[in-house]
């Protein structure tokens, strides 16, 4: 069965960075493209960022260009999304979700403010 974990969340100041990960088990990890998506208290999904199986790819929500990088580390089944410059606006609980949207992780909650 698959199974993904997010972890690294945590709070932060505006302007700080932190990085989450994702541990991926159960399917074959290194043939599926990934995605990151977070959800802001009282609002809906919110696609962040996805990334092909081979890490050839990768693509960014508008406002988080230039601040989030994704990446992947298909040896360890790992998912990343490391942000940067991170926005009182960034706060939400962050997804990781296989690429075809059957699997999710449970989330990890962010939370930027002062």
């Amino acid at each position: 069965e698959a199974q993904l974990v997010e972890s690294g969340g945590g709070l932060v100041q505006p302007g700080g960075s932190l990085r989450l990960s994702c541990a991926a088990s159960g399917f074959s990890f290194s043939t599926y493209s990934m995605t990151w998506v977070r959800q802001a208290p009282g609002k809906g999904l919110e696609w962040v960022s996805s990334i092909s199986s081979e890490s050839s790819v990768s693509n960014y929500a508008d406002s988080m260009k230039g601040r989030f990088t994704i990446s992947r580390d298909n040896a360890k089944n790992r998912l990343y999304l490391q942000m940067n410059s991170l926005r009182p606006d960034d706060t939400a609980v962050y997804y990781c979700a296989h690429g075809s949207g059957d699997y999710w992780g449970k989330g990890t909650l962010v939370t930027v403010s002062s």
